[in-house]
């Protein structure tokens, strides 16, 4: 009856048939006295039989003096992001830096634009040690410039900005508009700078000002740029598709042998037209051309040759095309004012500037989306807004319906290199749509 009940202790470590089969090592005995120790807080159930364990108590010879070793010092990367306030001394804090350290950083980078000019949602490194002592510290500027501050033997720091190596990522992204361009390209999470340069791509077809539809949507393939995955900065858009009214726009990104870029249709025929359709990146019209506008100053009724653009002062304005400065100053009631001249007999007129650009100057070259000027109010105006004329021959006409002149065309040969470099950007491209029809489908 006994050997049928197995003892408590056999649960634990096994059957036990007595006390003389076997010895068990010192280190299980000292752990069973304490096993039995708790056992013994337990109650036994009536008519339990136990058995008699043996226990010998085992004394060990331990050094007499024993040191505790000190911690070994570590030294690890601690990153903090920044926020909306954040000074570099309230991130010092966050990372656990000493104040001495602290003190000592602040001090070396005392009057860097980078440090005065922190941009919320970039990153902060700083090496450290597991005493907070502050070894290096790291800050990736926006323009890609990598700002260290580099502690020295005598417990200062020495500042440099150089260029790392960035990592170039191709990226895509496609959105639907239900109320702006902005709008859809925050919903995407695109880089505001990536949106002015694909409104800027279709300027000339497409008036961002009026022309945008609720449900018109855009994919666009650019390049982004990275450190530490990262990003950095954009690069270039590689290739894009807008969709405005059920008409497909695309364009394709093209360097010839000899350095000269530009946007083509998968087809090679130029997308840059000779003259933008607006002079700015965005913006309302305020008052359009028409031969009969009550003036609003003069009270009076009388002709208004140009479009008005209304925009906050300060506002950038561009060349609409190529051309030479023929005029800049100011000028009666256009305030101040730039003419510029273009080739043929076409020329344009940008007026009620605020300022020009630094070191325009008549005689100079400028660039189809050069900023040449910014939005303002001077002359006749009631309110800030560019005054632009499109002249032919010296006479204004009407930018948004005259008919434009189209930029030259890839000669043969090079149209033939770009058929074959434009093949996988025009895949990835239809790649993308059967991926949105599958979507809505």
């Amino acid at each position: 009856m006994r050997a049928e009940k197995p003892s408590i202790l056999s649960k634990k470590g096994g059957a036990q048939k007595g006390a003389s089969e076997g010895k068990l090592a010192v280190r299980v005995i000292a752990g069973l006295v304490s096993l039995f120790a708790v056992v013994g807080a337990f109650a036994i159930a009536p008519n339990t039989q136990t058995e008699t364990v043996n226990v010998r108590t085992v004394v060990e010879n331990l050094p007499a003096n024993i040191e505790s070793q000190p911690a070994a010092v570590r030294d690890y990367w601690r990153e903090t992001r920044i926020e909306r306030g954040d000074t570099l001394s309230s991130m010092l804090a966050r990372m656990e830096v000493n104040p001495e350290d602290a003190a000592a950083v602040l001090k070396s980078l005392n009057g860097t634009d980078a440090i005065q000019q922190l941009k919320p949602g970039r990153v902060i490194e700083a090496n450290t040690n597991s005493n907070g002592e502050l070894l290096q510290l790291r800050y990736m500027q926006p323009d890609g410039q990598l700002l260290e501050a580099q502690k020295s033997a005598d417990g200062s720091f020495t500042s440099k900005e150089h260029s790392p190596p960035l990592e170039t990522r191709v990226e895509m992204k496609s959105s639907r508009i239900n109320s702006s361009l902005f709008g859809a390209t925050d919903a995407v999470n695109l880089p505001d700078s990536i949106a002015i340069e694909l409104a800027d791509i279709f300027s000339s077809d497409i008036d961002f000002h009026k022309d945008l539809r609720k449900g018109d949507r855009f994919t666009v393939i650019y390049e982004g740029m990275y450190h530490n995955g990262e990003r950095i900065k954009t690069g270039r858009i590689l290739a894009a598709e807008f969709v405005n009214g059920g008409k497909v726009y695309r364009a394709i990104y093209f360097q010839t042998a000899d350095g000269h870029s530009g946007y083509y249709t998968p087809n090679g025929e130029n997308l840059r037209k000779a003259f933008l359709k607006s002079p700015l990146e965005f913006s309302r019209i305020s008052s359009g051309f028409t031969l009969a506008r009550f003036h609003p100053i003069l009270k009076e009724w009388r002709a208004h040759k140009g479009v008005d653009y209304a925009a906050p002062i300060g506002t950038k304005v561009k060349a609409t095309a190529d051309g030479v400065v023929d005029f800049v100053g100011q000028q009666r009631g256009y305030g101040n004012l730039i003419v510029l001249r273009h080739f043929g007999n076409y020329s344009t007129a940008y007026g009620h500037l605020s300022r020009f650009a630094a070191g325009l100057h008549r005689g100079e070259h400028v660039n189809q989306g050069d900023v040449i000027g910014y939005v303002g109010m001077t002359g006749m105006a009631t309110g800030p807004h560019l005054h632009y004329e499109f002249r032919i021959a010296g006479v204004q006409h009407n930018p948004l319906s005259t008919a434009m002149p189209i930029a030259v065309p890839l000669n043969p040969a090079v149209r033939k290199q770009f058929m074959a470099a434009s093949q996988p950007l025009v895949a990835r491209l239809d790649m993308v749509n059967q991926l949105n029809v599958a979507s809505i489908q």
